[in-house]
């Protein structure tokens, strides 16, 4: 039997990615091997948000091939299809498959010229698929190239590429299902939709299938993500979210006809709550404009959803904003987390945020800062700008120096440390909800298991407890950036 390893860089949506490669090669006949030195196929599903996230990719080429030098190195994801020529070059990677046939992976590792057991399995169909392969257009001719490219134009991709995945750490216990994938948003530093493509969703009916799966298989919480997941549905047909589900006519917010309103992502946790029996469901990063009055009301109002919600923010400047093309002003900003903390006094918000971006001035990022400041934040993303080839921004003039990046990233760093810590003090000698994690440590304090509560916080649960089990904790205090409790009523 063939063994293949799966290694994933980058955000969650890369993740589920990768669990769908994972289930395209088990599906064949292949097992999961322990590590990429144990494995016949190594792929590397990789980000290219950031230029240290194409670095740490060639990094980790370079240190598979010398410690696998016989390993069939297949790149996916994100840097395979911005750069594919650059990766394929590198010694050792024998196929670059871009985001465009990811969903044909392990079909195309098959095939390859020392592909593994499976290609020579006399089941395996015989029809090699790389005729139905079309090159990129920007592929230079000439240039070194060692492995066999599989990349074409993304923006021709419909297809939803996806399954559970689950937290490394903590595995068998929170998956996240990616319902959502590509972007139609055009923000000026970004790379992501021309190496996503457009913003495409997964159908209802597949979304709760999944669920159902899940809770079937004994998971209590569920993650859903996506690329801009608020956009989920704005794809489909309308009215085609409230079509069959096993049998049964689809879930209806208003208990009417269906409408435009069954395609936005109120509906789809709608559906999820009527005709799934999940727990827990928590709701990942969604923009800022698509926190609507009647998203932040549902999520305020069902104990079924977990008190979280994160917003991308991305800076504080009217005038940076707009020239990252975001399509909000500050004032809009603020309102949304002002409702979303009236709404829900005990939730998690988090945001991005960015800071050096081109023409960046002191006053801008002052503008960032106090924002930061003012809003009831309890966590940030901190990012410092990277240029990335193709992007307006990359082009623009006024580049902020690296040691400036840094040392207002620092800030903003420190400031929601500040935050956060203050935001966990306020629940010391009360009760929170927590699902424990398969996490089981030791301190000077005696045995502990890990948690996480209902609203994003980390949460060492005193004592040993099964994973995977909601419970109630009586908060004791704070310890080394986790809050410290005991399960209510032992």
């Amino acid at each position: 039997m063939g063994t293949f390893y799966v290694e994933n860089f980058g955000c969650r949506a890369t993740q589920a990615d990768g669990a769908a490669i994972e289930r395209q090669f088990e599906q064949r006949g292949l097992e999961r091997a322990a590590a990429p030195r144990d494995a016949q196929v190594v792929v590397l599903n990789t980000c290219t948000v950031t230029a240290s996230a194409d670095q740490d990719a060639r990094a980790a080429i370079r240190r598979i091939h010398r410690q696998n030098p016989g390993a069939q190195i297949v790149v996916t994801g994100c840097y395979a299809q911005r750069a594919p020529n650059e990766i394929a070059a590198l010694p050792g990677v024998t196929q670059v498959v871009g985001n465009s046939h990811k969903h044909q992976l392990a079909e195309i590792a098959a095939f390859a010229p020392e592909g593994f057991p499976a290609a020579r399995d006399p089941e395996f169909s015989a029809a090699s698929p790389a005729t139905s392969f079309v090159p990129v257009a920007r592929l230079a001719i000439g240039e070194p190239q060692q492995a066999a490219t599989f990349v074409s134009d993304i923006f021709a991709h419909t297809e939803l590429f996806a399954a559970p995945v689950f937290d490394a750490a903590n595995e068998r216990t929170r998956p996240n299902l990616k319902v959502q994938d590509g972007c139609d948003n055009r923000c000026s530093f970004c790379v992501i939709p021309y190496v996503r493509g457009q913003s495409r969703s997964l159908r209802l009916d597949q979304v709760l299938a999944e669920v159902n799966a899940l809770v079937d298989a004994g998971y209590r919480e569920v993650v859903i993500s996506g690329i801009n997941l608020g956009r989920w549905g704005r794809d489909l047909p309308v009215g085609s979210s409230s079509s069959l589900v096993n049998g049964k006519p689809g879930f209806l917010a208003s208990g009417q006809t269906s409408t435009a309103n069954d395609q936005r992502l109120e509906f789809l946790i709608h559906a999820i709550l009527d005709q799934t029996p999940l727990e827990k469901l928590r709701i990942s990063s969604v923009e800022p404009m698509d926190w609507s009055d009647a998203l932040i009301g549902l999520v305020a109002g069902s104990a079924r959803i977990a008190k979280h919600a994160h917003v991308p923010m991305q800076s504080g400047s009217d005038r940076i904003l707009r020239a990252m093309h975001r399509r909000y002003r500050p004032w809009h900003y603020r309102e949304k987390i002002e409702k979303i903390r009236d709404a829900m006094p005990a939730a998690a918000i988090g945001a991005d945020v960015m800071v050096g971006f081109p023409g960046e001035t002191d006053v801008d990022f002052d503008e960032t800062r106090q924002m930061i400041e003012d809003l009831p934040f309890t966590y940030l993303h901190v990012f410092t700008y990277s240029a990335r080839p193709g992007t307006p921004a990359a082009a623009m003039r006024n580049q902020i120096p690296v040691p400036v990046a840094r040392e207002r990233n620092r800030i903003l760093r420190e400031l929601a440390s500040e935050k956060k810590l203050a935001f966990m003090r306020s629940f010391i000698g009360k009760p929170l909800d927590a699902i424990t994690l398969n996490v089981t440590s030791q301190n000077g304090s005696g045995e502990y298991t890990e948690a996480l509560t209902d609203n994003y916080l980390k949460l060492r649960l005193k004592g040993r407890h099964a994973a995977n089990h909601w419970i109630t904790a009586e908060i004791d205090g704070v310890e080394d950036g986790c809050l410290v409790g005991a399960k209510k009523g032992r």
